[in-house]
């Protein structure tokens, strides 16, 4: 063996010279790295989380609110309805004023049939129209030659529609062939 190699300096001086899987020196920079944008993606990610939440929570208050508030026009027209019948209400009905009465009233029946169309609602389902049975309820059928078999020949309560869905399917009495003419 030789001295150089028994000398404790040496070796030592070499062996710091090396590098270890576990060393920091040089592998610090990267994985600082790595951890500020691990860091920023997470804070992004809980940011857009945060608003997502809020963003479900504003749409169900603006559900609930359209629920419960969506209905406020249609009831401010019709509160000048209302006023219309409170006054005729008030007013004595001689036989001198009858015919004015009934006047007032045929005219905020037009008012309301007005209102009604002013928010997508229509009546529908009129005497001598074909029956259908997704529009109209059949309470009874009658023989009659008044109207066509199949058709409606009378109307206990109209149907009424808002846009293109029925609210209220129309009450009638539909048509068949009199019992004379059956034979």
């Amino acid at each position: 063996m030789s001295k150089e190699k028994d000398q404790p300096g040496q070796d030592s001086e070499k062996l710091e010279d090396l590098k270890y899987p576990g060393d920091e020196s040089e592998a610090t920079e990267p994985e600082s790295d790595l951890a500020k944008e691990l860091e920023k993606s997470k804070s992004e990610y809980l940011y857009l989380r945060a608003e997502f939440d809020n963003y479900k929570k504003q749409m169900i208050k603006e559900r609930s609110d359209l629920v419960k508030f969506g209905s406020e026009r249609l009831v401010r027209d019709l509160l000048e309805v209302i006023d219309n019948f409170e006054r005729a209400l008030e007013t004595e009905v001689t036989q001198e004023t009858l015919d004015s009465f009934k006047t007032g009233i045929e005219i905020t029946h037009k008012k309301i049939m007005s209102l009604l169309g002013r928010h997508g609602i229509e009546r529908f389902g009129e005497r001598g129209q074909a029956f259908d049975p997704t529009l109209h309820e059949a309470l009874s059928s009658e023989p009659t030659d008044q109207v066509d078999e199949g058709h409606i020949s009378q109307v206990f309560k109209p149907a009424y529609k808002m846009h293109d869905r029925v609210i209220r399917p129309a009450q009638v009495v539909v048509a068949v062939k009199p019992k004379a003419e059956q034979e």
